[in-house]
């Protein structure tokens, strides 16, 4: 799902909010949990995961175009944990 789609649905489940609001909560939510894993934070959603940064090694690589081998610098990654009750939910 996209997130104008996620908030078309929202604003159909709650008419008395309009889709202007409803979309000012969805993106303040989700810069809230990019903001605490740019702070290298953990954000746990009970019943739906938890998100947290992990950090990736320098390491080389392979230009698959010319096959040549080049440095591929360290990086911070998002990671992103299911919850045991969607995991229930999907295996249900």
């Amino acid at each position: 799902m996209i997130k104008s789609k996620l908030i078309n649905k929202i604003a159909d489940q709650h008419p008395n909010l309009t889709t202007r609001d409803v979309e000012r909560v969805v993106d303040s939510i989700l810069d809230t949990i990019t903001g605490a894993m740019c702070q290298g934070k953990r954000v746990e959603l009970r019943g739906f995961g938890a998100f947290s940064v992990r950090k990736r090694d320098q390491r080389k690589g392979r230009n698959p175009r010319t096959g040549e081998t080049v440095e591929v610098k360290a990086k911070h990654v998002p990671f992103y944990k299911m919850g045991k009750d969607m995991k229930d939910r999907l295996n249900a």
